[in-house]
């Protein structure tokens, strides 16, 4: 039988965990997210497995701030052009349809901006900005950095990470939560 103690002690683990890399994260790589998010003619969004669904999460958020906001590899996503912003994340940075996306976004003239764990990456050479989670990645067996399994703090982190810079975006717009309302989804 699991008991309350022991989910409680993982809940603060994971909580633990987070909040150091919170503590870490350089500001001025998430400025520089936020700024090219505002610039942006357009935002594309590319990510695998996990770490695509907290960039899925980042882009509807994103909309409902009236951003225009495209997930990479959807039937409805048109061609990414100059003036446009592609957000890709990956933890290894070796991810090899993130790399593509990112590489063919470059040769368009887009802004790539990756959130990764790994500064030395194919992904980390292609971005024209970085911000980097010091999390450990998917196949970082030997690491102290979490005792979480894979790649599950990285993805986590990206999305508290995208969550917050929601939140700072939507608190210099303005905008009331009765303003946001209305770009909800409503065929659900």
């Amino acid at each position: 039988m699991i008991t309350n103690n022991l989910i409680t002690q993982n809940l603060n683990t994971i909580l633990e965990e987070n909040l150091k890399l919170a503590k870490e994260i350089n500001p001025q790589e998430v400025n520089v997210l936020i700024h090219e998010i505002k610039a942006a003619n357009r935002i594309f969004v590319m990510a695998a497995g996990r770490s695509a669904l907290a960039l899925k999460m980042a882009a509807m958020r994103f909309m409902h701030l009236g951003y225009t906001v495209y997930v990479v590899g959807e039937v409805v996503t048109p061609a990414i052009l100059e003036g446009d912003l592609l957000l890709v994340a990956s933890g290894s940075g070796t991810t090899s349809t993130v790399v593509s996306a990112a590489e063919k976004a470059k040769k368009q003239k887009a802004t790539v901006i990756a959130i990764t764990a790994d500064a030395e990456s194919k992904l980390a050479e292609i971005a024209n900005h970085l911000v980097l989670i010091n999390a450990a990645t998917k196949t970082d067996f030997g690491t102290a950095v979490s005792i979480q399994y894979a790649g599950s703090l990285f993805e986590q982190f990206t999305l508290f990470l995208l969550e917050s810079v929601f939140m700072t975006l939507w608190q210099e717009s303005g905008l009331t939560k009765e303003d946001l309302w209305p770009k909800h989804a409503n065929l659900e």
